[in-house]
């Protein structure tokens, strides 16, 4: 296994981003986020936005300037593209790709559309990537804690011969340089960020939640108490995984706990999940997932909507929702105000 180089702010030229003008297009999770903290950190940038739409109130309302997508792509040097995934072909085809210029670059922070040629850059424009590990929520609150999250940067074309010094300056100045930034690439963000939502933390995690609520709950146990015990103290053993891994997990949990885990776990994830895992990767490796979902969202997303209807709709959701809302600090320092961000 190579040595993992890990850049921080002592390792970037942090005012290269700062002579570039950078358009952020949406102003969604990662646009809120990465848009404030790249203003916060006195960078010139500019929001790309349908003008009057309810983004555009918002972004205005945090003192952010914006204008038409096409407009602020004529007046850049750097295009960030964090509109969702399933629109980005369509507003790259309509309101970018006619008005791009060589010398410019196309900043992503997944690599969905770029690795699977839904979005094909002509020549002469640099093509990078800039993706936080986590929600943009998250990067802007810990911007503002004076911290950031980490990030990974990723060069797929390279026409000016600064694109990954670009890229760092970026990571840094949305936070990211206090944390860690990672170089990899396209391919490999695109394929190991959708297997790790499906299989585990989206995916993988939210079913499993689910299916051990059902079989407390089907056995004739309180819904309140299934909810504690399979979906409540999960963030508490996640918090202790993210800081010292699994091993400080269970250096802090009970004897008792621990030969839980050693000699059950591997019952429930057992050799056919991981061969179910090894299909899903296939299918994001080959394409077909990726189709599947650009075929689904074109089509009007009728199964995807069915399929969030019974989610939201289910058992578990309901007692957490009455649970959460006894608790103090519900409704203190949220991450996500609707209304807002």
């Amino acid at each position: 296994m190579e040595d993992l180089k890990i850049y921080t702010d002592k390792d970037i030229n942090q005012d290269l981003i700062k002579t570039k003008k950078i358009a952020v297009i949406g102003f969604g999770s990662q646009g809120y986020g990465q848009g404030l903290n790249l203003k916060d950190s006195g960078c010139r940038v500019i929001m790309g936005l349908r003008q009057g739409g309810a983004s555009d109130t918002k972004a205005k309302d945090y003192g952010l300037t914006t204008m038409p997508i096409s407009e602020a792509v004529k007046q850049t040097d750097i295009i960030q593209i964090l509109i969702p995934d399933e629109v980005q072909a369509k507003v790259y085809k309509e309101e970018i790709e006619t008005y791009l210029k060589a010398g410019q670059t196309l900043m992503f922070s997944h690599g969905f559309n770029i690795h699977y040629g839904f979005i094909n850059p002509p020549e002469g424009v640099n093509v990078i990537m800039v993706a936080p590990k986590a929600p943009g929520h998250t990067v802007r609150s810990e911007y503002k804690a004076g911290r950031g999250v980490p990030s990974l940067i990723a060069v797929y074309k390279d026409f000016s011969g600064d694109s990954k010094e670009v890229a760092l300056s970026y990571a840094s100045a949305i936070g990211s340089g206090r944390a860690g930034i990672i170089e990899t690439t396209f391919r490999e963000e695109t394929e190991t960020d959708l297997f790790g939502e499906q299989a585990v933390l989206c995916g993988g995690c939210s079913a499993l939640i689910k299916a051990a609520f059902e079989t407390l709950v089907e056995a004739g146990y309180s819904p309140y108490m299934a909810y504690f015990e399979v979906c409540h103290e999960l963030k508490l053993i996640v918090d202790l995984i993210y800081q010292g891994g699994i091993e400080d997990m269970h250096y802090s949990i009970s004897n008792n706990a621990e030969y839980g885990d050693l000699t059950r776990g591997s019952k429930l994830i057992n050799s056919n999940v991981k061969a179910e895992m090894k299909k899903i990767l296939e299918e994001i490796q080959n394409g077909k997932y990726a189709r599947e979902f650009m075929e689904e969202m074109e089509s009007g997303g009728e199964r995807f909507a069915r399929l969030r209807a019974e989610s939201k709709g289910h058992l578990l959701e309901t007692v957490g929702n009455k649970i959460r809302s006894s608790f103090s600090w519900s409704k203190d320092n949220k991450l996500v105000d609707r209304a807002k961000n």
